[in-house]
């Protein structure tokens, strides 16, 4: 199923490159998780999708820059502003996120309900010096 969700992503890329609205290259980020979340998962579903559709994309690669604090809330239960407030503070950047710097970046992530995961990625992306041409979600809730 991931395998066939990155071609999804991939095809949408291409769409993407194709009217301009991104670069030819990029590095796909995928939006945090728990690690918590991810072992309960079998691994983390976006990374493995962002992975695939890198595979399908010459010159495109992953890069995991980005991940969410343990103590964070789980985003289920919380209002809209709740929501960008947990997010704000639970986003953080892994070692490798000093490879953004310079670099376009288009962010994927699974499911998009208010945008607060999106915003504080693409806030901790701009940190680093690293400029977020888009971002591709699979669904919106």
């Amino acid at each position: 199923m991931r395998a066939h969700m990155g071609a999804v992503v991939a095809a949408g890329i291409d769409y993407l490159r194709a009217r301009g609205d991104i670069p030819e290259t990029a590095l796909l980020v995928p939006a945090p998780t728990r690690a918590s979340s991810a072992r309960a998962r079998g691994g983390d579903p976006v990374t493995a999708l962002c992975e695939s559709a890198a595979s399908r994309l010459p010159g495109w690669r992953t890069l995991q820059a980005l991940a969410t604090s343990e103590s964070s809330a789980d985003q289920s239960e919380l209002t809209a502003g709740e929501r960008a407030d947990n997010m704000r503070a639970a986003v953080l950047l892994r070692p490798c996120a000093q490879q953004l710097t310079g670099q376009s970046v288009v962010l994927v992530d699974d499911v998009v309900t208010t945008g607060a995961t999106l915003r504080a990625s693409a806030a901790r992306v701009r940190a680093v010096g690293g400029d977020v041409a888009g971002a591709i979600v699979l669904a919106d809730a």
